[in-house]
């Protein structure tokens, strides 16, 4: 425990403090006994004339005034015979005579919603078993990265409730394993008060959720998972904050942590309130959190949502650059990079602002890697239409190449993409139920082999037809149907050559993996091209249309014969079986700019992957 200092204050002060966790909070003591003595508790709220612990426990009630030990507005209680579970909230007398009631900031864990007060609870004494995964653990550039983006009170549920975190560990692990997936990804865990805003709306960034348990089974979930193989990725917001009455926003009856301003503080899109970051106590609080989560939960890296909001004012680039927040961004960067190089750190950015995976000492963010959301809305754009109309719109696939290499790009296709009409991505395709599931193929081949590393949200998997919704479960009664059982095999197939085959992601942040084949055969809506490693070369074709083509010819860079890997047209998923068994001999003949060319068979709205092998 952190004795009060002038150090730690200045820390706090000035926006550098990386263990706020350590003073502030509710901290249990022992006696020489290791048994329990007694609890500390700490608040910050230097607006208060007063604050009152108000603690429940043993059927009985309490408040008590906490002494101020600084100036500062810090303000402390050690209360003996208080044990883990007791419940409590603080009540601030501010200056200007309000009275508001507040959850801990720094609790690690709170009663379930409806219910707002903090709980006491111990985090130390989880024993861990992760440390071969820790010591393996690598930052991708090179590695294959496919990520599961799930929302864990929505994935599984039993008699219509969400898995606990004890239950969720043999299901998930097994599920992740069998689809092949390298990392689970979770919408927001710290405490949240509203189901539907799926923890985007934080008030307790501290405590993991109590919807689904307590955090030493949080923690087992984790290690779990990491024994497993499998990374943990938590979805963060970086910016605001819930304005629910008990949270974050105005903590001491006034903007503590967010904006002074309103016209800068009040989010209307979202019913929030924005934080800002020129505020040495904000940076410190976040910076704090943040590693509390790499030290406490062992997590291997973050996605923070809604990065346009921090880079421009309520993300308006026409309201100028946010800088406050920007060199915030670059010093939690260049913190968690300098902690661990290998904690992966995503933005989800739908701004052109330049360099956000290049390193600080580059003038760039530092973040490691970027959505690249304008690979997602071309695709999906493209896959929505009519294959009668999509020579019109060829660009959509080709143009994304134009900036690929730019940043370290995710390709996601998130839950943003399934949920508020938009309809899940096998039913954003046209056509009959079999031609959707065709399409879906399809696009999942060109996601799957086109540069940059991968994000697929839970359901799409399998095709799910329907869109997400939270407060039910994914439509696991679609393996009953054979069509979606023969769907997901193909995908699972379609992850395994993407792992074992480095030509798929080796080089993913360079041009030299990439090369077209096939890149303006518009009237026919074929596309063809090469990825390549140091020691392979894989050839991926795209029929965007329902044609059949008997004999197609393509450009190839080698002389010898091409071998079919996967395609999506087998009749083992679902296809019509227009499939070439046999290698493709290459033949001698210029083709664009290359001096041999195959003739492949292309099935309907099919993909196919080839791989070379010399003579």
């Amino acid at each position: 425990m952190l004795n009060i200092d002038e150090q730690m204050l200045n820390q706090f002060f000035n926006g550098t403090c990386t263990n706020l966790y350590d003073y502030f909070g509710a901290h249990q003591t022992y006696d020489e006994n290791n048994q329990p003595k007694s609890v500390i508790f700490r608040v910050y709220a230097p607006n208060a004339r007063t604050v009152y612990l108000k603690l429940s426990h043993d059927l009985k009630a309490s408040e008590t005034e906490m002494h101020k030990i600084s100036h500062h507005g810090i303000f402390e209680l050690e209360v003996f015979g208080v044990f883990e579970f007791t419940s409590y909230l603080y009540e601030i007398h501010t200056k200007d005579y309000q009275i508001v009631s507040k959850t801990d900031p720094f609790s690690t864990t709170c009663q379930i919603r409806p219910d707002k007060e903090s709980l006491v609870y111990d985090l130390n004494g989880y024993t861990w078993h992760d440390q071969k995964w820790v010591n393996k653990r690598n930052n991708h550039d090179d590695q294959p990265l496919l990520i599961y983006e799930m929302h864990f009170g929505s994935w599984m549920r039993e008699h219509g409730e969400p898995l606990s975190y004890e239950a969720m560990v043999d299901p998930l692990i097994k599920y992740l394993l069998e689809q092949g997936y390298t990392h689970v990804e979770f919408l927001p865990m710290y405490e949240y008060p509203l189901d539907d805003s799926w923890g985007y709306q934080g008030t307790v960034f501290y405590s993991a959720t109590s919807r689904y348990g307590l955090p030493k089974a949080l923690m087992h979930l984790v290690d779990e998972l990491h024994k497993a193989g499998i990374g943990v990725i938590f979805d963060w917001v970086l910016g605001h904050i819930s304005r629910d009455w008990n949270g974050l926003s105005f903590f001491d009856g006034t903007p503590l942590y967010e904006y002074d301003d309103p016209n800068k503080r009040e989010n209307a899109v979202w019913g929030t309130n924005n934080l800002d970051f020129s505020k040495g106590i904000t940076r410190s609080f976040m910076l704090s959190a943040l590693n509390f989560w790499i030290d406490t939960y062992h997590v291997d890296g973050f996605r923070i949502d809604a990065v346009a909001n921090l880079i421009y004012y309520l993300g308006d680039a026409n309201q100028g650059v946010n800088q406050e927040a920007v060199d915030f961004i670059k010093e939690v960067t260049e913190f968690i990079i300098e902690k661990d190089p290998t904690l992966l750190f995503m933005a989800e950015d739908s701004t052109a602002y330049p360099k956000v995976t290049h390193p600080v000492n580059e003038d760039g963010l530092g973040f490691t890697h970027k959505w690249n959301m304008g690979f997602m809305n071309d695709v999906l754009g493209y896959f929505r239409e009519d294959p009668i109309f999509r020579k019109y719109h060829h660009h959509k696939i080709t143009f994304g190449l134009v900036y690929a290499f730019n940043e370290k790009f995710i390709l996601p296709f998130s839950h943003d993409e399934v949920v508020h009409v938009k309809g899940s991505l096998v039913n954003k395709m046209p056509g009959t139920y079999e031609q959707k599931i065709a399409g879906w193929k399809t696009l999942l081949t060109l996601w799957i082999t086109h540069p940059g590393k991968k994000l697929l949200f839970m359901g799409q998997e399998f095709a799910q037809f329907s869109e997400w919704a939270f407060q039910s479960q994914i439509d696991w009664y679609l393996f009953e149907d054979d069509r979606h059982v023969k769907a997901n095999q193909f995908f699972k197939d379609l992850v395994k050559i993407y792992k074992s085959h480095n030509a798929l992601y080796q080089y993913d942040f360079i041009p030299k993996g990439f090369r077209w084949s096939v890149i303006d055969d518009t009237e026919q809506s074929v596309f063809a091209y090469l990825r390549y490693s140091d020691d392979e070369t894989l050839l991926i074709i795209l029929n965007m249309t329902p044609n059949v083509h008997e004999s197609y010819e393509i450009g190839v860079p080698y002389e010898g014969e091409y071998i079919e890997l996967i395609n999506s047209d087998r009749k083992s998923y679902g296809g019509n079986d227009h499939i070439n068994t046999k290698a493709l001999q290459t033949k001698k003949g210029q083709r664009k700019d290359f001096d041999y060319y195959i003739k492949p068979k292309l099935g309907p709205l099919s993909a196919m992957i080839f791989k070379y092998n010399k003579k």
